[in-house]
């Protein structure tokens, strides 16, 4: 398992683990981040990322994205 941020621009990836307060975990599983899903990384500036979540593009800051396990 490694952290989002690892993965490439254009890679898809599986979500494996999301940590952090059940608050934080909540609002990602909100936004579509829940075990089992499929990310796929759009781009990637300075550790922010933008992914593709189901038919949703987000934008994630570095902090978030280092909870979601992949």
């Amino acid at each position: 398992m490694m952290p989002l941020t690892m993965a490439k621009a254009g890679e898809t990836v599986t979500v494996r683990k999301i940590s952090g307060k059940d608050e934080v975990r909540a609002h990602l599983a909100e936004m579509g981040f829940v075990v089992d899903s499929d990310v796929t990384v759009v781009s990637e500036i300075v550790g922010n990322l933008i992914v593709q979540v189901k038919d949703s593009r987000i934008a994630l800051d570095k902090t978030m994205a280092n909870r979601i396990m992949v």
